[in-house]
């Protein structure tokens, strides 16, 4: 495996609304692993192909070390509620604001074999799909985030 390079804020990549992913094969799935292992060498939750300069809807998630997520072509198709969190992202460094996102969201998507797949997540899962498919369509947190500050997330002790 590899670690990609992770795009940061000012990259036009990050800018850019993704393609459908149309063939999973091995060396897709070789992606997938490269990008679970550079979101985890960087301590993220979260990561999706835009952020290593791949124009592809496809994301990994794994917000709690036991359960990780390859979502390809992911669909949120239900949600509900409403929740302010404070928030940050491997492509914008040192960056955290809050953000009003779904509390309970319902996403379907198709997993690294190419089975449907649908889940259901509230909490930091929810979030992190949320954040997640925003980098799909070329959106980043800050763009939609409140009270942005640098350094540590609000929650964090110093």
């Amino acid at each position: 495996m590899a670690l990609l390079e992770i795009k940061t804020a000012g990259d036009p990549v990050l800018k850019q609304i993704c393609a459908p992913v149309e063939k999973i094969d091995k060396r897709f799935r070789n992606f997938l692993d490269d990008m679970y292992e550079t979101m985890k060498s960087s301590d993220g939750v979260g990561i999706a192909a835009p952020q290593v300069g791949v124009l592809l809807r496809v994301c990994v998630v794994d917000v709690d070390g036991k359960n990780r997520y390859d979502m390809i072509n992911p669909v949120i198709t239900f949600r509900e509620g409403s929740a302010v969190d404070n928030e940050g992202c491997l492509s914008c460094p040192n960056l955290f604001g809050d953000v009003e996102r779904a509390e309970k969201i319902r996403v379907e998507y198709t997993n690294r074999f190419g089975k449907k797949k649908s889940l259901d997540a509230d909490g930091l899962l929810a979030r992190c799909i949320q954040h997640e498919l925003d980098h799909l369509d070329g959106k980043l947190f800050i763009d939609i985030a409140k009270n942005i500050t640098k350094g540590r997330r609000k929650n964090d002790e110093a």
